[in-house]
Parts: structure tokens; C-alpha cells; sequence
């Protein structure tokens, strides 16, 4: 049976400038001829593909936090939306903070997506759509809500607010939710993801798992952050990039000597060819 690699995308597989460099791509592509490998990103198909322009995916991506699993030519294996009612009162407790989220939805049956944003932006949430500047899929709303399918909801700002915010949604939904607030690093804040229950990366390797036929003793994953602790606890081998969050670390097999700038996950892999 195959060996499977599964990597997060920011601040693990991409560099911080959200390249990934020729070496990177080389030691990665020479894996794909005898190995399953595949990404587990908060990103979505769209930028996903972009950033993996290059880069052989041969097993489904897990990809918006869990909430989609779907291969690299647009094949939907599972889906986890929140409904519309349930994201329109996240949104009016957000509102009576007076913060308003980013939507993250499912536009069509061809996996074109909806990056919904209101008209009332904090400073955090301006820098990150400076960075979508030229996506189509970008919609601005006076009265931003939901649509019929729903992949997550995300708020940024201090982090001593979205805590505020998150006790507020769990005294309304509890568990019917799953809540994930965590360091922005690239814009300096924090960041509140709220999805399906079942939408995370553990899920979403049991999906993929489901889909493929691995064994998960099979499954090395990569990560930095805390939405990557579920995958580590599956996989037989676990790995943390050299600048992961320190609890991250603690909860990984393996840390690494270098960073996601220094292509670690690349160098791992080259550094297992070497030990054979």
C-alpha cells in the first residue's frame, strides 16, 4: 500500500510571501510518482489551485477547513454547509459587537465560490482584501448574509473581542458548531473560524481515507497551527515546521529544523530518500 502526505498550505507548505519555491516542487512532484499526496488548507478550491500551480495532487484536497473535500478536477467527495438561518444569526451576534464576517459559500455546482464581506470593515479585514483584489468571486454587502450553502464564517480583529463573540455564539448553538480562534500571522490579529460540527481536517483525512483506501498508519501530515492538531493524532507520522505555535510542537512527532521559508517540508522529504 502506498504512502500518503498530506500538507497544510499557509505558514507550512507555502513560504510567507505564499510561494512555493522550485525545489519545493521538485522534491514534492518526485514523491507523486509512487505516493498519494495531497494539501489540507483553511484555503479555498480557487486560491488552493492557484497557489499549487505546479505541484502534482494525485488524492482529494481537503480544503476550507474540512467543510469541502474535492480532487484537483473539480470532483466533489463530501461537503459540510452550515444553513443559512444558523449563519444569519452568527451574524447578528457579531453585529451587536459591532464586527461583521467574511462568508465563505458555495456559489454553483462547478465549485465557483462566494467570498461575501460587508461594506463595514475593521482595519485587519482591509489588508486581507487587498490581497483579493483581482478574484471575481468578491461580493459586497450592505446587509451581508448567508446563502444556501455555506462552507464557514470567519471573523478577525483583537483577540480579546472575538472571545467575547465566540462564548456568545456557543451560549446560542453549543456543539452544533465547532469554533476555531487562533493567531492571523500574516495580518497581526486573531481570527475566528465558525463551521459545520464536522467540518475539520481529522474529518476530512477520514474522508479521504474513506475515499481512497490508505491505511493511516501510512499518512505522514504537516502542519503548524492548531486546526492541524486533529490530522496529527490520525496520521502514523506527525510533523510540525520549525516556526509552528509552540503547542502545536509539543502535540507533534517530529519538529523540524526549518521553517516553511526554508522549505522544511520539502528538505523532511528529500532527508527520507536520503536515509533509505
Amino acid at each position: 500500500m502506498k504512502n500518503i502526505y498530506i500538507t497544510d498550505l499557509d505558514h507550512t507548505f507555502l513560504r510567507s510571501d505564499l510561494s512555493i519555491s522550485d525545489y519545493t516542487k521538485k522534491i514534492w512532484n518526485s514523491y507523486a510518482k509512487n505516493s498519494l499526496m495531497s494539501v489540507a488548507t483553511a484555503r479555498t478550491y480557487k486560491k488552493t489551485t492557484q497557489f499549487l500551480n505546479g505541484v502534482d495532487v494525485n488524492a482529494p484536497m481537503i480544503l476550507l477547513d474540512g467543510s469541502l473535500i474535492a480532487t484537483k478536477d473539480k470532483k466533489i467527495i463530501d461537503t459540510k454547509f452550515i444553513n443559512k438561518k444558523i449563519v444569519d444569526e452568527i451574524v447578528y451576534e457579531g453585529s451587536k459587537l459591532g464586527i461583521y464576517p467574511f462568508i465563505l459559500s458555495l456559489a454553483d455546482g462547478e465549485l465557483n465560490e462566494a467570498f461575501l464581506h460587508s461594506n463595514v470593515l475593521n482595519k485587519y479585514q482591509v489588508e486581507v482584501l487587498t490581497r483579493y483584489t483581482k478574484d471575481d468571486n468578491l461580493q459586497e454587502c450592505e446587509n451581508i448574509e448567508g446563502m444556501g450553502q455555506n462552507f464557514k464564517v470567519v471573523y478577525m480583529g483583537e483577540e480579546n473581542l472575538l472571545r467575547e463573540l465566540v462564548l456568545e455564539i456557543e451560549m446560542v448553538f453549543g456543539e452544533n458548531l465547532k469554533y476555531i480562534l487562533a493567531p492571523e500571522a500574516y495580518v497581526g490579529c486573531y481570527f475566528l473560524t465558525i463551521l459545520h460540527k464536522d467540518a475539520d481536517k481529522s474529518h476530512g483525512i477520514k474522508s479521504v481515507s474513506e475515499y481512497v483506501g490508505f491505511d493511516l498508519e501510512k499518512l505522514t501530515v504537516f502542519g503548524d497551527n492548531f486546526n492541524d492538531v486533529g490530522m496529527f493524532a490520525l496520521a502514523g507520522t506527525s510533523v510540525a515546521v520549525a516556526n509552528a505555535q509552540d503547542g502545536v510542537k509539543k502535540l507533534s512527532q517530529i519538529v523540524l529544523a526549518h521553517t516553511n521559508d526554508e522549505d522544511g517540508v520539502a528538505k523532511y522529504l528529500e532527508g527520507l530518500k536520503s536515509a533509505r
